[in-house]
Order: C-alpha cells, then structure tokens, then sequence
C-alpha cells in the first residue's frame, strides 16, 4: 500500500469510536510519509487517542508510527461582538426550566473537556443564583492584576469567575435588567482569562435579560440545552433552543439529564420522569435536528458530590457517571470542530430595545 492509498484509507477511520464523522472530515491527517503519520484533532479528546491509533493501524499493513496531537480553532459566531482576548470559544450551557441540573452539567462538562486536554474556564452568568462557588468549593473575592482585570479563581485545572464571589452568600440580588446585563458583560470582559480553549458559560434558566445580553453582546459560539425527559421540562427546554436559533446562536447539542434511575438496592431500571427511545430528548433531538449528546442518569453520588463542592468528574474520575460527562464533553468538542471556524460574514445580529 503506497501512501496515498494508506492516506485513503486512514481518512474514512471515525474520530471517535461510535461516531459518523470521519479524519478526513476534519482533514486532520496532516502527512503521510514513510509509513510516519501525523495527526491534527481540532478537538479535545486526549483519552481516545490511544483507540484512534489502534484503529489506524488496523487498516495498514505494515508498522505505523502514529504522531496525535490537538489543536482548537476559534469559532466565531456574530458579526458586531468583541471578541474576548484569550477565549477561543464561548459555549452556553443552559435550560428553559430551573431545577434540571443545568449547573451541575455545566461543571461537570467543564471539567471534562479539562480531563481531556483542554483549557478550560467557567463564567457563572446566573446572576442571581450563583452555584459555582458552592460545585467548585470556592470563596473570596478575586484578586486584581496589573491591568485592573480579575483574576479567576482556579480549581481543578479550571478558570472560574462568579458573581457569588464579589456578593455575600446571605445577600439577594436584587438587580433589574439593565444592572443584570452590566455584571454579566463585566465578569466576561473584566475577568483575565489566560489561553482558555473553552469557556463555559453557566446560564440561568429562562429566557430573559441575561440571554439577551449573551446573544448581543458576548462572542458566543453555540449552545447546549440542558434538560429533564419530563415533558414540563421539555416544554421550557424547546423555548430556550427556539431563542438561541432566533438570535443565531448555533445549538450545539442537547443533554438529558435524570433520564434513569438505578436502584441501589435490586438494580431495577426505571425512567421516572418518562422519555425513552420514542420520546423526551430524542424527540426533541429528532424535531430541531440537533445532536443529543448524551444522557446522564438520576444518582445520588452526582447529588451528594456536587453538595460537597466535589463534582464526579473530579472526585470519582474512573467513575461510570464520570464518563458519560466525558461522552459529552467529547461529542460536544467534535460538533464544535465541525463547525466552520468564522461564520461572522453569515449571520446579522439584531439587537432587542430593553
């Protein structure tokens, strides 16, 4: 086999295991030449790159020297918008419904695509229900650089800024719309976030101020609804995707979370909030043409952890439900690499009179 046959055949393997999209989708073979292949993933994925070399070799017939390395692009998503320094890409996590375990998806997702070689930073945008000092066990004020910018927290390998760290715990937020609008637009722009790859932005649930001001004023590069199989959650979760299209922000995918319950005791499997094959996620997946990229189940430890300021993909990293995060986290990097890297020459931005 020559190399251009050898490249031929390498470029139909899938990137991951179990997806349709293939290397030369992604044109991520760079060369091939004397039997020397070199890879670059515009993706974070590092704990499959063993897998994807397997699979490569499977399909040659001599010794392989298999070189992988990663490298995420930008990709900007409206004309009009500041483009934050040092944030690649900004990608919304958010619900129509409170109570879905939107935020705990947030940090869980963050940290995955951390675990798999990212740089990664959270901006907690639910001005007024902060939870990320609470998931990430952190506290204080953040201090100021040279330039008068804040400095994140770090924990776990990830850049974090929240209002919940500038307020008193015991302290409302009683703020209208336009206050709202300030804080989020200071924290993203006022806080010195260093190379991230991926910024995850927690949102708060619903579809008002704080959205408004994300889709107008802040770089987005897509989204991801968050959402339970019930169909009251369904509801609220098709609302919030139907703005983000309207405001042409790319929705990136959709997670379902507390699909099933495990019992702890007998092991029976059941769908307590409903949804199924047929129906919650899936349909919703099927009804907007957007991924569903993945379901997590209803767990106490996924409780329990994320009250102790310990998120599972952190404390409990070999952890079944530790992966499914990462299952996400994966899939959600390989839509986002297939994405077109500028599609600022596509889409107009309106604005909305507050």
């Amino acid at each position: 086999m020559n190399d251009a046959d050898l490249l031929a055949q390498l470029n139909t393997i899938p990137v991951l295991s179990g997806s349709t999209t293939t290397l030369g989708q992604l044109r991520a073979i760079k060369s091939v030449k004397d039997n020397i292949v070199n890879v670059i993933l515009p993706l974070a994925c590092a704990s499959t790159h063993n897998d994807l070399r397997v699979r490569m070799q499977a399909v040659a017939d001599v010794p392989l020297h298999i070189d992988i390395q990663t490298q995420i692009h930008a990709h900007i998503a409206q004309a009009g918008v500041t483009v934050a320094p040092n944030v690649k890409n900004v990608i919304a996590i958010a619900s129509g419904k409170g109570g879905v375990g939107k935020s705990t998806t947030a940090v869980n997702i963050a940290l995955a695509l951390a675990h798999e070689g990212a740089r990664v930073g959270i901006l907690d945008a639910d001005i007024y229900g902060p939870s990320m000092p609470t998931l990430l066990n952190l506290s204080g004020k953040p201090e100021l650089n040279a330039q008068e910018l804040m400095v994140p927290h770090t924990q776990h390998g990830v850049q974090v800024n929240s209002i919940g760290f500038l307020i008193d715990n015991d302290n409302p937020v009683a703020w209208r719309g336009a206050m709202v609008s300030q804080a989020l637009q200071q924290l993203f722009y006022q806080t010195a976030w260093t190379d991230l790859d991926y910024l995850i932005v927690d949102m708060p649930p619903g579809t008002g101020d704080i959205q408004l001001t994300l889709s107008q004023k802040i770089p987005v590069t897509g989204a991801v609804i968050v959402t339970t199989p019930q169909d009251l959650a369904l509801m609220d979760a098709r609302k919030g995707l139907a703005m983000f299209e309207k405001t042409h922000i790319p929705v990136l995918g959709i997670v379902e979370n507390m699909a099933l319950h495990t019992c702890s005791n007998c092991g029976h499997e059941e769908e307590i909030f409903g949804g199924g094959k047929l129906g919650g996620a899936h349909k919703m997946s099927a009804d907007f043409n957007v991924p569903l990229l993945g379901q997590l189940p209803l767990a106490m430890d996924i409780r329990v952890q994320a009250d102790a300021g310990k998120p599972t993909v952190a404390d409990t990293p070999n952890s079944t439900h530790a992966q499914h995060y990462r299952s996400i986290a994966r899939q959600l990097a390989l839509t986002l690499a297939m994405r077109p890297r500028d599609l600022s020459h596509k889409i107009k931005v309106t604005t909305t009179s507050q």
